[in-house]
């Protein structure tokens, strides 16, 4: 029983011994994650029977080695694998690739070649001194006659030439030789490194196989060396006509190794690298914290003027229903729509897209359409002329969530111009997603103070301070648009500091935050004219530096 166990283990410790067999694993397909890629590779390998020492080139060169899946047919079992960046081994060069192949069997022959020259030559060289040595004895053996003698001498002559020319012609093809196999050498180092500089990574399995021929495995694993981001483009010819949105997403990777013709799928979710299952805990309902939201209002209203980006957090009930269409959806059927699945769930969204893809491993940024999206959009026009003197076009898009957006950066391309970018934002409460499409020149405002109806006076102990000013707006635009304007007057928070609205030219006031707030409806061509008024009061030895 020893014996037989000894001698099984001496016959696996000679099979693990034997040559390892190289292959490259190719790149079937790619589930990119926000922050990771789950990779999908293949590669086939012709093994014996009995145990085998697999090393799977081509890998990326950082990967998670506890998410590595092995897909093996049910006559080979796997026994170990291992993820290294330094394998070893004197067997190391690919015999697998073709290019690597042809030049060490072109390097085979040339050997053989100059060895076959190196023998005759050792020949030749042995037959002139074989010569030389019998030259020698013949001028020492007087019992030649002179006649032999001469023939003698000839024969030596012509001979020696002949040995001596064939030695140097030997020579000089041995020579030439020898360069064709520095070329070689020097051709093999160089695919072996162009083979091997993009990936560093290895695979190393152990296998025992019970069937030999031709055997797939497939390998699953995940690496965080790769990310993507969405991105659209957002086109408006007019302000009458739907949002034409390019949903795009920017895919990039440093794996190591490059993704040719890959079937990618993009997902917003997290990959699961934990092999726990897991638990369930109670669910408990609770109030959302608001208090981050509150504070100054008025001054985070205005300051949304010059940030265009940021107008996306006023809400629908700033502007009346009287500018609200009924617009129904509609979508292109266009190539790029038909070709990516959409999967969604409670958690996360993906896309699976079937047109084949190239994803170089550069780190560059690599644009991927995803689909196309008629969104119907109600359009108006923001300004607030006391912090930003142009006016921002702003569109609602209504029940926004079926169109499964993701937090993302937006071009604009506004009546075929490009404007600039914006955020769009659909983690909101809000069911009208707000975009800022950018400023719009063809809108002219002004803010201009009235100086004969502005001014101080002194009161015994207080100063009285009252500015007036008018805003224009004009519409220079071929249609008619709708704006909401505002404006503010200042609050105090001192008793001593007293503050009048004295005209609201016809505004919504909002008297806890200041906001003046104006829904104006303007033909194309039309201009008007608003005044508004407030008056100061507080002592007249006391500074206020922010009126």
């Amino acid at each position: 029983m020893k014996k037989a166990l000894l001698l099984t283990l001496l016959i696996s410790a000679l099979s693990f011994a034997q040559k390892p067999i190289f292959t490259s694993a190719k790149v079937k397909a790619a589930t990119v994650y926000f922050n990771a890629a789950e990779l999908q590779q293949t590669t086939t390998v012709n093994l014996p029977v009995g145990t085998s020492e697999i090393v799977i080139k081509n890998v990326a060169d950082y990967l998670n080695e506890n998410t590595i899946q092995i897909g093996a047919p049910s006559s080979v079992t796997v026994l170990s694998v291992q993820f290294t960046q330094n394998y070893i081994s004197e067997y190391e060069i690919d015999e697998s690739n073709p290019a690597i192949k042809k030049v060490r069997d072109s390097i085979t022959l040339v050997q053989k070649e100059i060895k076959k020259i190196q023998i005759e030559t050792y020949a030749h060289q042995q037959t002139i001194g074989l010569l030389d040595n019998n030259q020698t004895v013949a001028g020492a053996n007087s019992g030649l006659s002179v006649t032999e003698l001469i023939k003698l001498v000839d024969y030596y002559k012509a001979k020696r030439t002949t040995l001596d020319n064939a030695v140097v012609s030997l020579q000089e093809k041995e020579a030439k030789w020898n360069v064709k196999l520095k070329a070689l050498n020097d051709k093999l180092v160089i695919n072996t490194q162009k083979e091997d500089k993009t990936s560093k990574g290895k695979l190393v399995l152990q296998v025992m196989n019970e069937i030999a021929g031709n055997v797939t495995l497939d390998i699953n694993y995940l690496t965080n060396a790769a990310t993507w981001n969405p991105f659209y483009d957002l086109r408006v010819d007019n302000v009458k006509d739907p949002i034409n949105m390019m949903y795009k997403a920017q895919v990039s990777q440093n794996t190591g190794i490059d993704w040719k013709k890959v079937k990618l799928t993009l997902s917003s979710g997290n990959p699961n690298q934990n092999n726990q299952q897991p638990i369930l805990n109670s669910w408990f309902l609770r109030y959302q914290d608001l208090n981050h939201f509150k504070g100054n209002v008025y001054n985070k209203e205005l300051t949304q003027a010059s940030n265009p980006n940021a107008i996306q957090s006023i809400q629908e009930s700033d502007f009346s229903d009287t500018v609200v269409a009924a617009m129904g959806i509609k979508r292109y059927k266009s190539s790029v729509t038909n070709y990516t699945s959409i999967n969604e769930n409670q958690l996360n969204v993906s896309f699976d897209i079937d047109i084949p893809y190239d994803i170089l491993s550069n780190g560059k940024a690599h644009s991927v359409a995803l689909k196309e999206i008629k969104l119907p959009a109600t359009y108006k026009y923001y300004a607030a002329p006391r912090v930003d003197k142009e006016a921002f076009l702003l569109a609602e898009i209504n029940d926004y969530s079926k169109y499964n957006l993701l937090p993302g950066e937006a071009n604009i391309i506004f009546e075929g111009l490009y404007v600039g970018k914006t955020t769009i934002n659909p983690n909101q409460t809000t069911d009208t997603l707000n975009l800022s499409m950018g400023r719009d020149k063809k809108i002219n405002i002004k803010r201009e103070k009235v100086v004969d109806k502005s001014g101080t006076k002194f009161l015994s102990s207080y100063k009285e301070q009252t500015f007036t000013y008018d805003l224009t707006v004009r519409n220079n635009k071929k249609e008619e648009v709708f704006m909401l304007l505002k404006d503010q007057y200042p609050l105090s928070s001192d008793k001593e500091v007293t503050i009048e609205l004295l005209e609201d030219g016809k505004a919504k006031v909002n008297s806890e935050t200041g906001i003046l707030t104006w829904e104006l409806k303007l033909a194309p061509n039309e201009t008007k004219k608003i005044r508004i008024s407030y008056k100061v009061k507080y002592p007249k030895d006391k500074v206020i530096d922010n009126l």
